[in-house]
């Protein structure tokens, strides 16, 4: 892999407890947002396609033996398997969004960013946190899926997984989503607007002109 700082795109890394509203915030980044200049990220996996998913664009369907392949490659930003099935981010397809000044945005679980911070460690890592734990079980509740033993399991998964926030760039409460992606594109905003390498380039262009 090239160096991170030639990649003119930002990758962010948005995680958080399940009933967060991660998946929401970030649906609501990419449609109101510019197609050329931010997109998902797109997992690859050897589950069989459902009904209407459609290959490169719901994930990249492989068998088992290429996912394995592209593990002992390290071709992949990091991978886990969940019920006998691989799922994993490709680096490549990221890496050239990057390349071409496009933002990317990757959904992913707690473990999951940890392992693609040892592989970009250049990334915007965004921590998404409900108001309170009162609203998250509100929240779990409401979907109807989960018995009580379930959600009482998730919301003492959720104090685990907040022990990990100091792993994180920046934390976003969602009491209001709107609020919520408000503070997310200013995030994105902000690190469009840090100091790195690449203003040097710019300084030293300056200086042709004089």
């Amino acid at each position: 892999m090239d160096s991170y700082d030639q990649h003119s795109g930002k990758l962010f890394i948005i995680s958080g407890p399940s009933g967060a509203g991660k998946g929401t915030i970030c649906q609501r980044l990419i449609s109101d947002s510019d197609p050329d200049r931010i997109c998902l990220s797109i997992s690859m996996t050897t589950r069989t396609p459902r009904p209407g998913e459609v290959d490169g664009v719901s994930y990249y369907f492989t068998t088992k033996e290429k996912f394995e392949e592209e593990v002992e490659r390290g071709e992949l930003l990091e991978h886990a398997q969940v019920y006998g099935n691989y799922y994993g981010t490709p680096k490549s397809k990221v890496i050239e969004k990057l390349r071409q000044g496009i933002d990317v945005v990757l959904e992913i679980d707690i473990q999951g960013a940890l392992k693609v911070k040892e592989a970009y460690p250049n990334g915007i890592f965004i921590f998404i946190l409900p108001p309170s734990m009162a609203e998250l079980r509100k929240r779990i509740t409401g979907r109807g899926t989960d018995s009580r033993e379930t959600i009482d399991l998730r919301l003492s998964q959720t104090l685990s997984e907040i022990a990990y926030i100091d792993k994180y760039d920046y934390c976003v409460v969602n009491g209001e989503l709107e609020e919520a992606v408000a503070r997310v594109k200013a995030i994105s905003v902000a690190e469009h607007s840090r100091v790195s390498k690449d203003i040097y380039r710019l300084i030293a262009k300056y200086k042709e002109e004089i």
